[in-house]
């Protein structure tokens, strides 16, 4: 069983910045995609970002030019470098990894959430 374990979530104040790193606890047959995203309180998990094959990145429109996403495939590794923060990126983070197992079935592994909160 693969589980995804986060770190580096907390209280910054706003403009500061944070790093998310996420890691996975056995090494994955083959990697598909990795990403974050996040749930705000009464709201759906929305996207942040994703990367595949460590260098295809995609981001939502609201964090661009303000987040980056790297990954190491073969270390099983994801992170997530958070700068300029608002009070609006304030949410759980949910690291995910899209891969297969030895027997090529594909498997959506998800993190157990880190809280960011943004305030001052």
């Amino acid at each position: 069983q693969v589980h995804l374990v986060e770190s580096g979530g907390g209280l910054v104040q706003p403009g500061g910045s944070l790093r998310l790193s996420c890691a996975a606890s056995r090494s994955i047959y083959s990697i598909d995609n990795m990403g974050w995203y996040r749930q705000a309180p009464g709201k759906e998990r929305e996207l942040v970002a994703t990367i595949t094959n460590g260098r295809s990145t995609n981001y939502a429109d609201s964090v661009k030019g303000r987040f980056t996403i790297s990954g190491d495939n073969a270390k099983n590794t994801v992170y997530l470098q958070m700068n300029s923060l608002k009070p609006e990126d304030t949410a759980v983070y949910y690291c995910n990894i899209k891969g297969y197992d030895s027997s090529w079935s594909l498997k959506n592994y998800w993190g157990q959430g880190t809280q960011v909160t943004v305030s001052s």
